[in-house]
């Protein structure tokens, strides 16, 4: 600082003690606003986190079952026909069967690969959303610093007086 700007300071009177009570506060106020929607949406992120692991659990669940069930019927339906029809046809119909079977373990493996991308996606979300809050708390840690700077030049300037 120049001198004159350190007479031109030291001239001001000083800040109240209230003054600077009520700035502090509103500090405060503004960092607690300005960080709730980042933790809300966060909060929010790793609850769809959460809810999308239970569904592809619940999916691969259900396909384990699923190929169980399918084995089971493709089984015993083969003991059946090669009691009742010929090799040939018994051929053509389990290979129908098994079509039919990757058809719909495909479909199933599609919408576990959707739900598992769904939750890559709200990862990244997560991700972004803690950066973001890193982000945030480097900025009111900064407010606190330069807020404690402020205070001690103000002290200084009080002892002066």
């Amino acid at each position: 600082m120049k001198d004159d700007d350190v007479k031109t300071v030291a001239a001001m009177p000083a800040m109240p003690d209230a003054v600077a009570s009520a700035l502090g506060n509103w500090v405060q106020q503004v960092a607690e606003q300005t960080a709730a929607p980042a933790r809300e949406a966060l909060a929010r992120v790793e609850s769809e986190v959460g809810e999308l692991q239970a569904e592809i659990d619940r999916l691969n669940t259900e396909l384990r079952d699923a190929r169980k069930v399918a084995a089971d019927a493709l089984v015993s339906k083969a003991k059946d026909q090669l009691a009742i029809d010929g090799k040939d046809r018994q051929l053509a119909d389990l290979r129908g069967q098994l079509e039919r079977n990757v058809a719909a373990q495909a479909v199933e493996s599609d919408a576990r690969l959707a739900a598992e991308m769904e939750l890559v996606g709200a990862a990244t979300a997560r991700d972004n959303f803690e950066a973001e809050l890193k982000t945030l708390r480097g900025q009111l840690d900064k407010s606190y610093a330069e807020r404690s700077t402020l205070r001690a030049e103000l002290e200084a300037l009080r002892a002066k007086k």
